[in-house]
């Protein structure tokens, strides 16, 4: 098929680029038929070819799941989107009063991203695989004002899923971990997709690298601790289990239709890396408006991943891309953000090969 070929020979480019990643793997299922392409390496020190089965970090696109666990509880009548966020953790500052779980999980709440604090980079100065508690994520920002009033601007902050992660724990009565297991990675059939909190990456799996020419790759793998990440970027999973999640999250076996319409509700933003075509934001999803068609789903980037995840609303045709490289837009490598660009092409060629044909 040529949307086929058009997708594997981008895929071939893209590595092939100095900012590039050392491999790249494609899931693309168009009904019960699925495909698998990877072009490069896993890795640089064994030169073996990406597998399906192989594990990696999934970065942010851990979101989708807090927004599977969050959703799955509202649907069982537990949690609300219009609950306030205080109201369950009453520890939080009285300034963030009136977040609601739905602005939260839409990143409208103005919650200020404990990622950007540099009492964050503080804590993991001297050693980047130190475990942080999660809600001692929350308190690098605790004394910060919100940074809009709630429910009137977007803006993409990692501290929105932790909060997310710890409201789920709270009304539960659970482990947010305990959570996954039960809501999501069980009734989706998971079995090699877990949340780690330290810096061990289960084999096998993929190694991931940061890329800096003309500097030979890193390997980070396990560089740092996921505790960093955890509810907001911390879950490692595989290529199989992936395409398993987003075709099941997308097509309603962890809600029901009443809770999708609500998550289907969008406004201008964009997933972080910015997805192919035109990205809107949900609850705990994005929709990514191409030339080909329309998917819902969630693209992810940290330390040594990039990731991109995406089905259309009847879960007849999913993708994932993955890379082994942060190839990000906002790189300080000049090659690593033209590659972005050759990135986010595969993109778009990933979801036109996926809605290809009948």
């Amino acid at each position: 098929m040529a949307a086929d070929r058009a997708l594997t020979q981008a895929m071939s480019g893209l590595v092939e680029l100095p900012g590039g990643p050392p491999g790249v793997a494609v899931t693309v299922q168009r009904g019960g038929q699925r495909s698998f392409h990877t072009a490069g390496v896993a890795s640089l020190g064994s030169g073996a070819r990406w597998r399906a089965s192989d594990h990696m970090r999934i970065a942010s696109v851990a979101k989708a799941f807090s927004g599977a666990a969050a959703l799955g509880l509202v649907d069982r009548g537990q949690l609300a989107l219009d609950d306030k966020l205080r109201a369950i953790l009453p520890w939080l500052p009285a300034a963030w009063g009136e977040v609601t779980v739905g602005q939260a999980l839409s990143h409208t709440g103005g919650l200020p991203d404990y990622t950007s604090s540099p009492a964050f980079g503080e804590a993991f100065k001297n050693d980047l695989r130190a475990y942080v508690k999660p809600r001692a994520l929350v308190e690098f920002v605790s004394g910060d004002p919100l940074d809009f009033a709630p429910g009137s601007e977007y803006r993409y902050s990692n501290t929105d899923n932790i909060v997310i992660g710890l409201v789920a724990a709270a009304v539960s009565g659970r482990s947010y971990s305990q959570v996954l297991r039960q809501q999501v990675f069980g009734p989706l059939r998971m079995p090699d997709t877990s949340l780690p909190t330290g810096f061990r990456l289960p084999s096998p799996h993929v190694n991931g690298y940061e890329v800096s020419p003309p500097d030979r790759p890193e390997d980070v793998t396990t560089l740092i601790s996921m505790s960093g990440a955890w509810a907001s970027g911390g879950i490692q999973s595989t290529a199989a289990d992936l395409n398993r999640f987003i075709r099941g999250y997308v097509g309603r076996k962890l809600f029901d239709r009443d809770t999708q319409r609500q998550q289907l509700e969008f406004v201008s933003g964009h997933s972080e890396p910015p997805g192919p075509g035109v990205n809107s934001a949900g609850l705990g999803i994005f929709r990514y408006k191409t030339d080909c068609g329309v998917v819902y789903g969630h693209t992810g980037n940290l330390p040594g991943y990039t990731q991109f995840t995406a089905a259309t609303l009847d879960a007849s045709r999913s993708v994932t891309v993955s890379v082994n490289a942060r190839i990000v837009p906002e790189s300080k490598s000049a090659p690593v953000r033209a590659a972005f660009t050759t990135l986010r092409r595969v993109y778009s060629l990933a979801v036109c090969a996926a809605l290809a044909g009948p």
